[in-house]
């Protein structure tokens, strides 16, 4: 497993900059959940042919409100899940009681430290980094998130420890996580598929810190299931550890091919659920909707109806996904999972022929042509598939402003009529023909 790096520090001394400068990418996500009013983000390094998962977290000030003791706590668990802590503070200020306090934080969690002094952008700031070392940390860096200084040292040291990236004979594996909101059942459900008859699971499960990997065998093939509800520590900062569960998923979400949402039938669906499942699209990944608790249902062929009505409504982004009803308790109809999810992560893979999709869009062109805009029509010249997981169509155009969005949707909506991509994502992408 790659290693596992998270940043903390105070507010605005610039970790989230440093975060997307070393994820190479803007990435950010909001929370409107009670009790998660902080970004907290997951993101994965590539240096080097070496690899590892970065974590940023809320700044942590010494404020006893509500809000701040979150952010503590979800800084203490992304503390606990990291193998390296980054402490970053700003280095254009002197050191404050915040830093301190920090800096005690780290030394009680016996985690290896290496402090980034950020903001230094000049000869003058770069010798103020000696005040830092009182501190009491071995490794200081100098960067500039602004300015896209002093990193390659940086990850030289991170990385120094990280074995090369390698395929290896789980890379062809199908992995898949189960992920949820707190209390769905997402244990239950995966006891229930483990102890499916036609399931034999491995005498040794591979287990990780953020979630629990069990290797079995369905049908005569191997395939991997991952459960983010595995806890194996006791304590304050983990009674309440569900509240706090997002980085778990969001781990599990990354090193997954399918993402198994599961649902509570017995409280509905509410937005946590849509949260939950766009992190999954967002990331690309093939999905399978479970409504779990089928069993507290009372009329299960009135209430399917209901229930299909009332996804349809709340996740109108995800028209493409598989239902699955079942009851993880009782075991009924947990026999449908493992087709769904071996029919998702086979569409995610799916590659069609260039020749049968320049048919499709051209007969789609001719059949309903795109509107004209200040006298300017779109023009499709050519389509091909460029990449799986998922699967990403370019289309080479005139003009690419002319793309509007409901004409995007004719296009994809016709290659879902013509092709199974039941279960994933698609993306479009146009680019002028003179574009290289």
């Amino acid at each position: 497993m790659p290693k596992t790096v998270c940043l903390i520090g105070r507010p605005n001394v610039g970790k989230s900059t440093i975060f997307n400068r070393l994820i190479k990418e803007k990435k950010s996500i909001i929370l409107d959940t009670p009790g998660i009013t902080r970004d907290r983000i997951y993101g994965t390094v590539n240096y080097k042919d070496k690899k590892f998962d970065l974590i940023d977290t809320g700044g942590i000030d010494l404020g006893k409100d509500d809000f701040n003791e979150d952010i503590k706590v979800q800084a203490s668990l992304a503390i606990e899940e990291s193998d390296l802590i980054l402490f970053v503070i700003d280095g254009k200020e002197d050191l404050t009681n915040n830093d301190f306090k920090i800096r005690d934080m780290l030394i009680k969690s016996d985690k290896e430290v290496i402090v980034v002094a950020n903001k230094i952008d000049n000869k003058q700031r770069e010798d103020n980094i000696y005040a830092f070392y009182e501190l009491g940390f071995e490794k200081i860096f100098a960067v500039s998130g602004e300015h896209n200084l002093g990193f390659n040292e940086l990850l030289d040291e991170i990385t120094k420890n990280i074995n090369v990236s390698s395929e290896n004979e789980e890379d062809d594996i199908l992995k898949f996580c189960i992920i949820g909101r707190p209390n769905v059942g997402k244990s239950s459900l995966i006891n229930a598929l483990l102890n499916e008859e036609r399931v034999i699971v491995s005498d040794v499960a591979g287990t990780t810190r953020d979630a629990i990997d069990t290797k079995f065998t369905y049908d005569h093939k191997e395939y991997i299931a991952i459960d983010t509800a595995g806890m194996r520590k006791k304590g304050k900062i983990y009674e309440e550890v569900e509240k706090y569960s997002l980085l778990r998923s969001m781990k599990a979400i990354e090193r997954s091919d399918v993402c198994v949402i599961v649902i509570d039938a017995s409280t509905g669906i509410i937005e946590h659920d849509k949260h939950i499942v766009s992190y999954a699209t967002d990331a690309g990944k093939a999905i399978v909707l479970v409504v779990n608790k089928w069993d507290t249902v009372k009329d299960p062929n009135m209430d399917i109806k209901k229930w299909k009505k009332d996804i349809e409504s709340n996740f109108q982004f995800i028209p493409y996904t598989k239902l699955v009803f079942l009851s993880a308790l009782n075991k009924k109809r947990i026999h449908m999972l493992m087709p769904e999810i071996i029919s998702a992560y086979e569409n995610n893979h799916k590659e069609i022929k260039t020749s049968l999709l320049n048919d499709i869009i051209t007969e789609a062109a001719a059949l309903h042509p795109a509107p004209s805009y200040k006298g300017k029509r779109l023009k499709i010249y050519f389509v091909s598939q460029t990449g799986v997981k998922p699967p990403k169509f370019t289309f080479q155009v005139n003009n690419k402003g002319l793309v509007h969005f409901s004409y995007e949707r004719y296009l994809e909506n016709k290659i879902r009529e013509n092709f199974d991509f039941t279960g994933t994502p698609i993306i479009l992408q146009f680019k002028n023909k003179a574009e290289k």
